[in-house]
């Protein structure tokens, strides 16, 4: 029994990446308002939108934007009588990956875990929008110029008249 469990161990931690074993390439995250029932939307790096909904939800989010590269979200949330807000979600280097030095070798540090996503993790649980609420303004007409003839002004107007030559 030894004979077979201690080689298959062996192949094991040859074959995949020490961040790749221990760790997990989508992270759920918490996407909260306040106020509550703010609508969200999720994009990605590449401005791809892999989320929408409202809050408050969970999402499950990729830790990784491609091959050596880390996740990057922009998450915008809107809701009727309330100024809109942008909140940016990075992932981080996941420390499992460094331990590729010891289990995994230059196969899982270069290879696997850069390709799974395993080398980044999402350590953010829980994002929150807060959004302020619009401030009424007080509508002004907008200024404009009004041609009229002598004839159609005011009396208490054309006493201010001024004779131009």
């Amino acid at each position: 029994m030894k004979r077979i469990l201690l080689p298959a161990f062996a192949c094991m931690l040859l074959a995949s990446g020490c961040a790749s074993i221990v760790s997990r390439t989508k992270y759920p995250v918490q996407i909260a308002s306040a106020p509550d029932q703010a609508s969200f939307t999720i994009t990605n790096r590449k401005g791809l939108e892999v989320a929408v909904g409202t809050t408050p939800a969970t999402v499950m989010l990729k830790s990784s934007g491609g091959y050596f590269k880390r996740a990057i979200y922009s998450i915008k949330f809107t809701k009727e009588g309330y100024e809109p807000r942008v909140v940016t979600l990075e992932s981080d280097v996941n420390g499992w990956y460094f331990g590729n030095i010891v289990i995994g070798g230059a196969l899982g540090f270069l290879i696997i875990d850069p390709a799974t996503g395993a080398m980044y993790r999402i350590n953010q649980k829980k994002v929150e929008g807060v959004l302020p609420q619009v401030t009424s303004s007080i509508k002004q007409e907008s200024p404009s110029l009004r041609i009229l003839s002598v004839d159609e002004l005011p009396g208490e107007m054309k006493s201010q008249l001024i004779r131009i030559n």
